[in-house]
């Protein structure tokens, strides 16, 4: 196994002219570790995300995934990455099975490993007796499904997921949240999780709560209670936010 983290930050900064929308921000990530971002709108998890997917560059501070600079090492640092996007980006026109073999082929996979992996993530999901049908077919929950299938065809060290819930309703919801935990802790998956919702934390997760582009606080749930004085992870973070709404 590496040596090193799966997401490591330091002093990360990022300002939208005037706007500093992240201030010096350090936090890691290991292998095995599913890290919950909680913070209300405006705290700057998307531009986080955006840092750490490259779709905005880093001015200051660096970001490293499994060892590689984001910015020297940019083909081999984002081919540790997985991605769920709180926007689905399936093409609703195609076929599951369509959809995954164009991801595989981005990633240069052989058709013959590309098959196999894709009826590995879909039967891990209960998904491969639909790999025929189009996403447009498909309910949020099952398109979600899809989504997290591909963001793990080339064994990505960290899965990035920005509000994968959003939208869904409770079933599905919590299956979701219940298999990426499985991830975690039976293929040694890191994750770093947008949330909103509490109840997607588990008792064994690590938490980064960020609050205009500030982290309040960063450790294990049951260390950022104790920290607060509190009981509860809502009531933790309303005390970190100033009560703002997640």
């Amino acid at each position: 196994m590496s040596l090193h983290s799966a997401l490591s930050v330091e002093n990360l900064s990022f300002s939208y002219g005037a706007h500093k929308a992240l201030s010096q921000l350090s936090f890691s990530i290991q292998p095995s570790q599913c890290t919950l971002l909680l913070g209300p709108n405006g705290a700057g998890k998307s531009t986080l995300f955006a840092l750490i997917t490259r779709l905005y560059d880093t001015r200051a501070g660096q970001i490293h995934l499994c060892g590689y600079d984001i910015k020297r090492q940019t083909r081999q640092a984002l081919a540790q990455l997985g991605i769920v996007f709180q926007q689905t980006t399936l093409d609703m026109d195609l076929s599951v099975l369509q959809n995954l073999h164009y991801h595989a082929a981005l990633y240069g996979m052989s058709r013959k490993y590309a098959n196999s992996r894709i009826q590995e993530e879909l039967e891990r999901l209960n998904m491969f007796d639909r790999r025929f049908e189009t996403a447009r077919q498909l309910n949020g929950g099952h398109r979600r499904r899809v989504e997290i299938a591909r963001a793990l065809l080339h064994k990505p060290t960290l899965l990035l997921l920005d509000e994968p819930t959003v939208g869904l309703d409770v079933p599905s919801r919590l299956a979701i949240v219940e298999y990426v935990h499985q991830l975690v802790s039976q293929e040694k998956l890191a994750v770093l999780w947008a949330s909103h919702l509490m109840d997607e934390v588990y008792p064994e997760d690590y938490l980064l709560i960020l609050h205009k582009g500030h982290i309040k606080a960063s450790g294990r749930v049951s260390d950022v209670q104790q920290s607060t004085g509190t009981t509860t992870v809502k009531d933790a973070f309303y005390q970190l936010t100033q009560g703002e709404q997640a």
